[in-house]
């Protein structure tokens, strides 16, 4: 079952809608799915109805909603890919980093979740970096994070589990980048980096160009098994 729900940020001003997917029964755990820079729009709805099949109550808050709430964007159009690029360059990742953290407790405290874990893409990869280093939840995983370089000062703060996956032929993140991350994270015993050769970003999108089947499919695996293991 799938709805709308709307959830108060930290400061209490306003309220933002957020898609929840219900699994039957009482589920596993919640886990935050945080948007691209395409808005919660079909593709990231349906990655929620997915994990709400594997158990999980499931939910995709619209992180966009100060800029232009409910934007739902195509990235195989470049007219609205070019949109998205536009609303990120807009974007205040510290207060969406709040309002994941808002979504987090209403997860806990509204749907009587106990754990909680957050999984994002492209946009998403990097904020659930930050929310790793800057909130409790209980495991994040993050796809084809951007500027994780800039971010490695926050490693120290990571005290819960965090898987990353990097595609080797990200346009967005270079060669130089990603051995950046491998250097500052590789030992850190809390994270775990996944490389995917070849591989371009957004590969484990739902739908459209970008999807490469077969590396979607492993990483998605490898997000499953760490998410039964630390949300159980």
């Amino acid at each position: 079952m799938s709805e709308y729900c709307r959830i108060t940020p930290l400061d209490g001003e306003g309220e933002f809608a957020a898609y929840i997917a219900r699994p039957e029964g009482t589920p596993r755990a919640a886990i935050i799915v945080i948007q691209e820079i395409f808005g919660v729009n079909a593709g990231i709805r349906d990655k929620c109805d997915s994990l709400a099949r594997e158990g999980y109550l499931a939910l995709a808050p619209d992180l966009f909603w100060r800029l232009e709430p409910g934007i739902e964007l195509d990235p195989d159009v470049p007219e609205q890919f070019q949109r998205a690029l536009e609303l990120m360059g807009r974007f205040d990742q510290d207060q969406g980093v709040m309002d994941l953290e808002a979504t987090i407790r209403h997860a806990r405290e509204a749907e009587g979740c106990t754990k909680v874990g957050v999984v994002g893409y492209c946009l998403g990869g990097r904020l659930a970096f930050m929310v790793a280093a800057r909130t409790d939840a209980d495991a994040s995983v993050g796809y084809y994070a951007v500027g994780i370089d800039n971010l490695l000062r926050e490693k120290h703060a990571i005290a819960r589990p965090l898987m990353l996956h990097i595609a080797g032929n990200d346009g967005f993140v270079d060669e130089a980048t990603q051995r950046i991350m491998h250097e500052g994270l590789d030992d850190h015993p809390r994270v775990v980096l996944h490389d995917y050769p070849g591989e371009d970003h957004g590969f484990a999108t739902q739908f459209g160009a970008r999807r490469s089947e077969q590396a979607a499919r492993l990483a998605d695996e490898r997000t499953a098994a760490f998410f039964a293991e630390h949300l159980a």
